[in-house]
């Protein structure tokens, strides 16, 4: 549990420069967030997605998947794996929809193991963003693991979990430039 919350505390200047993919991610419309960007390849249920920011020098790839609630079909989140500019550090921003309460933070399960909450660091139009820079028990839970369950608030009582299929992220983080 203290990982997925320590590694929050973790994030550097190069970590916040790297955060045009997930403005992409939010470009759209509608209540779930959107892919935006080439898909580059398919690894699994997982895609890598490139795309050239403006002002940007290099073109920027995110490992992805985007899923929807099971009983609410309009409410999406969107998972981001990407690696910094200067490749010293691996970030996973999670896009919720707006609506989320913010002081519970994002709550991650894989295969029901309880790995921690995420504070949420910013909202955007279209949605509010947690960030965690990835340690290697993290990339290597996700690497192992079946499936991962995200879990927002809308109120105290009310999660609601957002499974996700991890069958491809491993091949997928290992292609990822």
């Amino acid at each position: 549990m203290a990982i997925f919350d320590a590694a929050l505390g973790r994030r550097t200047a190069a970590a916040l420069a790297a955060g045009a993919i997930v403005c992409a991610a939010l470009s759209a419309s509608s209540g779930a967030a959107r892919a935006q960007g080439a898909v580059r390849s398919v690894h699994g249920d997982w895609q890598i997605r490139c795309d050239t920011p403006p002002g940007a020098q290099a073109e920027q790839c995110a490992l992805m998947q985007s899923v929807t609630a099971e009983d609410r079909p309009n409410v999406g989140l969107t998972v981001i794996v990407l690696k910094t500019t200067d490749q010293k550090s691996r970030l996973m921003r999670v896009v919720a929809p707006l609506g989320v309460l913010l002081p519970s933070g994002l709550g991650l399960k894989i295969d029901n193991t309880d790995v921690g909450r995420a504070g949420f660091v910013r909202c955007l139009p279209n949605g509010c963003v947690a960030e965690v820079v990835m340690d290697d028990k993290l990339i290597g839970q996700m690497r192992t693991g079946q499936t991962s369950t995200f879990i927002i608030f809308q109120t105290p009582e009310e999660g609601i979990g957002f499974p996700m299929s991890l069958k491809g992220f491993g091949e997928g983080f290992d292609k990822l430039p």
